[in-house]
């Protein structure tokens, strides 16, 4: 019963990190994101009244990003408090977050949390 909305590989450029300089240059940053809920009225209408507009996911991820955290832990948290206020329809929440350019020794394509949670059909 559950559909699936993704959002993939968005990349945005942010200033996060515990080291001082991660503030000051920031680096790209790579955010995916699923989001469970029920499509199935808008796979019939047609109407964007029915679902839920990755567009606004997207501006959701966007201004989140713009807030420095230390943590990506924190980042997520606050992207997955905000998305579900916005659109409590949504059962379940799995967000990723990669610094494309983590400042540590070695070749990486880079490092990366990932927070989900699931939400009771009350809220």
């Amino acid at each position: 019963m559950n559909s699936k909305i993704f959002l993939e590989d968005v990349k945005i450029y942010a200033y996060h990190g515990v080291l001082p300089e991660e503030n000051t240059i920031g680096t790209y940053y790579i955010v995916n994101v699923e989001l469970h809920t029920d499509l199935w009225k808008a796979s019939e209408s047609d109407d964007l009244n029915d679902t839920i507009s990755y567009a606004d996911i997207n501006d959701i991820l966007h201004q989140e990003m713009k807030i420095k955290s230390k943590l990506l832990e924190h980042a997520a948290g606050r992207m997955i408090s905000k998305i579900h206020n916005s659109f409590p329809q949504i059962s379940y929440i799995k967000l990723k977050i990669t610094k494309t350019s983590p400042p540590m020794t070695g070749e990486m394509t880079g490092a990366s949390i990932e927070l989900e949670k699931s939400f009771s059909s009350n809220n």
